[in-house]
């Protein structure tokens, strides 16, 4: 959720079980014994469409999936407001593109700790008890943007959201899977990515537009989002009560043995994925005004947004496909539309930006996609909103982490420089992860190590 990613951002595809009172009882002895139901092994053939389909009707669900799939665009949305306002903020408070990556960064920093302890904690003692205290945080920071009066403001109010999204990302895209009407997780797979990339993108956009076009422009869209905040508060409100799964501890983040193989993969494809959704959410506002010669705020944010649709459009149209398969197709097209953003540069060509933004921005997709499936069908039951949480942890350090790079190089080589090195190197990786999927496919296919109803998609 990214902004961040999010996973920057957000963001997030979870395949998890239903609550224990919508679920069989011959289900719920296996989740807890750690078995998967050989009826339900045998029923459904590798790749099916209807791999992790539970097909018992859940009580009241539809309108509280689809609320709780708002709360999540809608916090990454809030997140993802200053992308198109830093170039404002650097002129009004007086600071570098190094800066803006740093505030970036702090984001990120508030986000990965928050998320580690987020996830096992609303498995414990239940989501709704963590997601109100998120949604809070998140109206205060977009308060705390709203009266910005200097650099240390905008560092405070993404410390708040960081620790807002990360607390929010793991138990949303949790209860999305637990509240898909018919217990379809390939369904809840796509909306929670679908939601997480879209508010990544409608982020920006309305931002710029409102920033352009409304009066106020630092502080009406944050007085937006907390409008919009409000439905959110009375979905989580309304979300079924869960009884304590255990008695939660902190403890070291762990991936369970079973699925180190699908994380590693996986987990590296979606940091250099996110990376380029970094990229984006904080310098190349800025890198397209330089290129088109105009200040105009929508601009940027268009052209961030844009990204972030080809996501989504891709996501859609790959809907059902085996997770390796979208990895596959999406790493390349990653690194194809690396290499046009730093040719674009180098040509200075406004069109052929425009051509990488969307090259990059299917490859993605379908990378997310792929990647955050294939350790969601990977993981274990009664772990799944950690391992989600601990994914998310990757998948927002590839959102923060590279991005510092690039400011820092930014400030001695300049903005086109340093995007052109970025996108240069990050394609490499691409295809070198792309080399070792394509090796290992065969040899180490993901497999589900105790999620009832689910199977390995190739």
């Amino acid at each position: 959720m990214f902004g961040s990613g999010e996973h920057l951002l957000c963001s997030a595809i979870p395949n998890m079980l239903a609550v224990e009172e919508w679920m069989p009882l011959d289900r719920l002895a296996a989740a807890h014994s750690g078995r998967t139901p050989r009826r339900n092994r045998q029923a459904e053939p590798s790749g099916s469409p209807n791999t992790g389909q539970d097909t018992r009707a859940r009580p009241g669900g539809r309108w509280r999936f689809w609320g709780a799939a708002y709360a999540l665009l809608i916090l990454l949305t809030g997140t993802n407001l200053p992308t198109p306002l830093y170039r404002g903020y650097e002129a009004q408070f007086g600071f570098s593109p190094l800066v803006v990556t740093m505030i970036f960064a702090a984001y990120v920093v508030a986000l990965i700790p928050s998320l580690l302890v987020a996830g096992p904690l609303s498995d414990a003692i239940g989501r709704r008890k963590v997601l109100l205290p998120a949604v809070a945080l998140a109206a205060l920071g977009a308060v705390v943007f709203a009266l910005a009066a200097g650099t240390e403001w905008l560092f405070a109010a993404r410390i708040l959201q960081g620790l807002a999204l990360g607390a929010a990302s793991g138990p949303l895209t949790a209860s999305l899977a637990e509240l898909e009407p018919a217990g379809n997780r390939r369904k809840a797979a796509l909306v929670s990515t679908v939601a997480s990339v879209g508010g990544l993108g409608l982020g920006p956009v309305l931002a710029g537009l409102l920033a352009q076009y409304a009066p106020a422009p630092y502080v009406m869209p944050f007085v937006v989002e907390i409008v919009l905040l409000v439905p959110a508060v009375v979905v989580i409100t309304a979300l079924p009560a869960t009884r304590p799964a255990a008695r939660w501890r902190p403890r070291r983040p762990e991936v369970p043995a079973t699925m180190r193989g699908a994380f590693a993969t996986s987990g590296t494809a979606s940091f250099l994925a996110f990376a380029v959704i970094g990229l984006f959410l904080t310098l190349i506002p800025t890198y397209v005004t330089s290129l088109s010669g105009s200040k105009n705020l929508l601009l940027g944010g268009a052209a961030v947004a844009l990204m972030l649709v080809c996501s989504v459009l891709a996501q859609l149209v790959a809907y059902g496909r085996p997770a390796r398969t979208l990895e596959l197709i999406g790493l390349p097209l990653l690194a194809t539309g690396l290499v046009l953003l730093a040719l674009a540069g180098g040509v200075s060509s406004l069109t052929l930006l425009l051509v990488a933004t969307v090259v990059a921005g299917g490859g993605q997709g379908l990378v997310f996609l792929g990647g955050l499936t294939a350790v969601s069908q990977a993981a274990a039951a009664d772990r799944h909103a950690e391992v989600l949480s601990s994914f998310y942890v990757i998948v927002y350090l590839g959102v923060g982490l590279p991005v510092i790079g690039v400011g820092f190089l930014a400030t001695v080589a300049g903005l086109l420089a340093a995007v052109q090195y970025f996108a240069g190197v990050v394609a490499l990786l691409c295809l070198t992860v792309l080399i070792v999927l394509a090796r290992v496919r065969h040899h180490n296919p993901i497999t589900p190590s105790s999620a009832p109803f689910d199977t390995a998609d190739d």
